[in-house]
């Protein structure tokens, strides 16, 4: 279906764009736009809290915008210093090494609310401890082993763990409205469809920054 230069579609799974969004981002906003965006609408994040991004990348780059939009002061947990000034650049108010176990020990009791967006298991008992009493860890990454954590780690604090995919179409259109308020874009290459071997190999490679977009060259 994605190649197609026709699709049919129930009408109520259909949002038009809002005015003034480039479709060249409308792709991305669709996908990992509403698996981020979605977790603020339905726990209710108030502007108030302190929150936190795992992960700058396809999803993580995006959270920090929605979340430093929403109002939220916003730390992103990078295991990378190369990251650290684009994740100011997006949104971050702090940015701790999660490497660095003094740093992480440093955040304890700091967070309300815990966005994972990666998909490797990390000590998710360390990340545990950087919430706030009744906090939330929240998964959107496909994080591929079992989740290793005690229930003590949850107990004492009364934490909670979640996850979600994506959101329905009322909460799509709201984030797409948000997007455009708050000028929030993911980056985006473009390659031509007939790149596209091209672009499935820089992606592997890890090389994406962040989304790639195809368009279309084929007459």
């Amino acid at each position: 279906g994605g190649f197609a230069e026709v699709v049919r579609a129930n009408a109520t799974a259909v949002i038009p764009l809002p005015a003034g969004m480039d479709m060249k981002i409308a792709g991305p906003l669709f996908c990992g736009g509403i698996t981020v965006f979605n977790p603020l609408v339905q726990f209710g994040i108030k502007p108030t809290d302190k929150v936190a991004v795992i992960g700058i990348g396809g999803l993580g780059h995006m959270a920090l915008q929605f979340f430093r939009a929403w109002g939220c002061e916003v730390t992103a947990f990078s295991s990378s210093d190369v990251k650290a000034q684009e994740a100011y650049c997006l949104g971050a108010h702090h940015v701790i090494n999660s490497t660095i176990q003094t740093e992480l020990q440093a955040a304890a009791g700091s967070f309300d609310f815990i966005i994972s967006t990666v998909n490797v298991s990390l000590d998710w008992s360390a990340y545990l401890a950087t919430l706030k009493p009744k906090g939330r860890l929240h998964f959107v990454g496909a994080t591929l082993e079992p989740l290793k954590v005690g229930v003590f780690d949850l107990l004492g604090g009364q934490k909670s763990i979640s996850s979600s995919p994506v959101g329905a179409p009322n909460v799509i259109k709201e984030m797409l409205d948000f997007a455009v308020q708050h000028n929030i874009k993911p980056q985006i290459e473009m390659f031509p469809m007939s790149r596209i071997n091209d672009a499935f190999a820089h992606m592997e490679k890890g090389n994406a920054r962040y989304r790639i977009v195809l368009e279309n060259d084929w007459k």
